[in-house]
């Protein structure tokens, strides 16, 4: 089966999946958003880091989800 058709069953069927690609879609937002900014203050650039991290952290659970589909 390939990723893609497993990324489109584990969106419809998993709900741990679907909460990860809400909350890692609001990260990518809210980064896109910080990046428009000219000038971040250090407590952005540090909230910056932190979403960076968290936002991989939710990408690498999903990987995980769909390689681990196949098993």
């Amino acid at each position: 089966m390939k990723e893609t058709e497993i990324i489109s069953i584990l969106k419809s069927e998993n709900e741990e999946y679907k909460k990860l690609e809400v909350e890692h879609r609001k990260l990518d937002h809210t980064l896109d958003e910080m990046t428009k900014k000219k000038y971040l203050t250090t407590e952005e650039v540090v909230e910056k880091k932190k979403i960076q991290k968290q936002k991989l952290q939710f990408k690498d659970r999903m990987a995980q989800l769909v390689r681990s589909y196949n098993n």
